[in-house]
């Protein structure tokens, strides 16, 4: 067991948690990180899968995703962009694949009309509600009483304009049921992206990856950071109270004791459970904690001889509100002869087909795969499935979100200390929410107020 004297322990080796670390270490104070899994990263993951490299985790990188960038670029990290020549294909509501060209579904021109209408008011919302407090809007509790589902509805007349407005929010973000979260929630996650046309542009929102895969990010900070990062090392109890020198804090977990100053909680809000907390948590951060959860996808990685959709003309891209897997991308690494392609398969179709026993469930989501890039889809190299539900120290994917009226009634809070202890994730982001942009934007940002708090207490001297 460890005993260790900090300034700052850090709960949590993702990219939140590392950047935090290495900003308060430059700014002079002292540093624990304590991870419970056997690697950094977090919701991060760069995987040899049956020699085929995966990105089991986020990989994406978008052009406002400045901060994201500018760290790539100080690590020294390069990024390239994702396939995209050649015609996407689409699946409407009759179940056939038509293939196109350009920003917009091939829809009839009634659906695309609605679909404009209501990408023109969600984008309108989002600029003025924006990102940062959108709990403190004057419409934020008629928005957030009211369900994605049903806003879409009371707006739009036309089904499957519905369904596809809500595929770039439901499935393709949050993972949930769009019945589950609040118009306010589908708002915030567009005003994080810049608007929600962001959010319908492929193109954008998925523009590049980084070569070598982006848990790279939290892999070099770690090593920035050496011994002061211990894996394995789940945290078991927080310990802290206060007197005349400031906060004293004794964090305890498998590996290490760490006596400390401040504490920054640096995992999603699902795991704060957890950990014990002596004194407990105050009535309104038990409250709020309990009305945010993460959604459920499952990612399906499909790596093939050749990427055999490019000779066909067609991107690796498909999408489908009806289908099985949703969204489907090209995702062949940079520099690698082999296709790779990606899939998502969220919320509601996720518990269905993870009823399915594996060989069952691998036939027909291959089946649904190839419903956009035909039979030669149905027999991968390599096959594997990201299920992040199943992870022990994530429990779903990509972020936390409030339910229905949880955003306008706690977010105001979501970022309040408890005494030493600090919360810090994507999931409380503003710009970036959900992303490794936003977790670096958080880690940042968390590291700057202890900062500014420890200029004013008195060193406790540990």
């Amino acid at each position: 067991m460890l005993n260790l004297n900090r300034d700052v322990v850090v709960v949590g080796a993702g990219p939140s948690g590392l950047t935090a670390a290495r900003e308060l270490k430059k700014a002079g104070l002292s540093v624990a990180v304590l991870e419970a899994r056997d690697r950094v990263g977090g919701r991060t993951w760069t995987d040899t899968v049956d020699g085929a490299v995966l990105e089991i985790g986020g990989q994406w990188v978008s052009p406002d995703q400045t901060v994201l960038l500018d760290l790539l670029d100080e690590l020294g990290l390069k990024t390239y962009s994702r396939y995209r020549s050649g015609e996407s294909v689409y699946i409407g509501a009759d179940g056939k694949p038509v293939r196109y060209t350009g920003d917009s579904f091939p829809v009839d021109p009634a659906t695309a009309v609605e679909m404009d209408k209501l990408i023109a008011l969600l984008d309108g919302l989002a600029a003025e509600i924006g990102a940062t407090e959108p709990w403190a809007h004057p419409k934020a509790r008629e928005l957030d009483t009211i369900s994605f589902h049903h806003w879409l509805r009371a707006n739009s007349d036309n089904e499957e304009a519905c369904n596809n407005i809500g595929l770039f929010i439901a499935g393709g973000m949050l993972t949930k049921p769009a019945h589950s979260f609040s118009a306010l929630q589908a708002v915030l996650m567009a005003a994080s992206a810049g608007s929600f046309t962001h959010l319908t542009d492929e193109d954008f929102i998925l523009d590049k990856r980084v070569v070598g895969g982006m848990q790279q990010v939290s892999l070099l900070q770690a090593q920035e950071l050496g011994d002061d990062v211990v894996l394995n090392s789940p945290v078991r109890a927080i310990n802290w109270e206060e007197d005349s020198a400031g906060h004293r804090v004794t964090v305890v977990s498998e590996r290490a004791t760490v006596n400390a100053r401040f504490v920054i909680m640096a995992v999603p809000p699902n795991l704060y459970s957890r950990v014990s907390f002596n004194p407990p948590l105050p009535r309104r951060q038990h409250q709020m904690h309990q009305h945010q959860s993460l959604g459920l996808v499952i990612k399906v990685h499909a790596v093939y001889s050749t990427p055999f959709w490019r000779e066909e003309g067609l991107s690796g891209t498909g999408f489908g509100a009806g289908s099985l897997v949703q969204e489907v991308y090209d995702n062949t690494n940079h520099g690698d002869a082999r296709g790779t392609l990606v899939g998502f398969i969220s919320d509601e179709k996720a518990d269905a087909v993870f009823e399915l026993g594996a060989d069952e469930r691998k036939r027909v989501v291959l089946e649904s795969i190839a419903g956009f890039l035909g039979d030669k889809a149905l027999e991968p190299e390599v096959y594997y499935e990201s299920d992040w539900g199943s992870e022990e120290w994530t429990r779903g994917a990509y972020a936390s979100s409030y339910d229905l009226g949880g955003l306008h009634r706690y977010g105001k809070d979501q970022h309040t200390p408890v005494g030493p202890i600090y919360w810090c994730s994507s999931d409380l982001a503003a710009e970036g929410y959900q992303h490794v942009d936003g977790a670096i934007r958080m880690g940042r940002l968390t590291a700057a107020r202890i900062c500014e708090v420890a200029r004013v207490a008195e060193p406790a001297g540990v």
